[in-house]
């Protein structure tokens, strides 16, 4: 399993929006900047996350982004599987179907336990999460330093 430049992006965002919650919205120009992706691509990518409910929009002159929740109920695991899809090791744990050795496969079920422990780790991450590990960092002030 190998996370694509928009799962990590989508977390880059959505942890921008965390660290900051101002009284006014962020505006993606914002973002992109604080963050060194490209406005373009993100206005793309923060379309998956407000369908998925994790971003709300707020319209006019002085418009922008916001979390649609608390930090701390936003999981690693929910972003990911947002802009990636299902997290699991290996094809045949999301998909049995497609694979013609699964009724017999012994290494299936190792995948499986393995891919659910992944997942619950990732769960068990919040927003809040990463949010208190940069505070705690000492002699790091910006967000972009933070290797999200």
């Amino acid at each position: 399993m190998k996370l694509s430049t928009k799962g990590r992006y989508g977390l880059r965002i959505l942890y921008d929006l965390a660290a900051n919650p101002g009284e006014v919205p962020r505006m993606l120009k914002e973002i992109a900047a604080a963050q060194g992706i490209s406005q373009k691509y993100l206005s793309r990518l923060i379309i998956d996350l407000r369908r998925a409910g994790l971003v709300r929009s707020v319209r006019g002159a002085r418009g922008g982004f916001r979390l649609a929740r608390l930090p701390r109920d936003i999981s690693l695991l929910e972003i990911v599987e947002v802009m990636e899809g299902r997290v699991a090791l290996v094809d045949c744990v999301s998909r049995p179907e497609e694979c013609r050795r699964n009724p017999a496969c012994s290494a299936r079920q190792i995948w499986l336990q393995l891919s659910d422990q992944i997942r619950a780790l990732m769960a068990s991450i919040s927003l809040q999460t990463l949010l208190d590990q940069e505070r705690g960092r000492q002699g790091c002030g910006r967000v972009a330093d933070y290797c999200i």
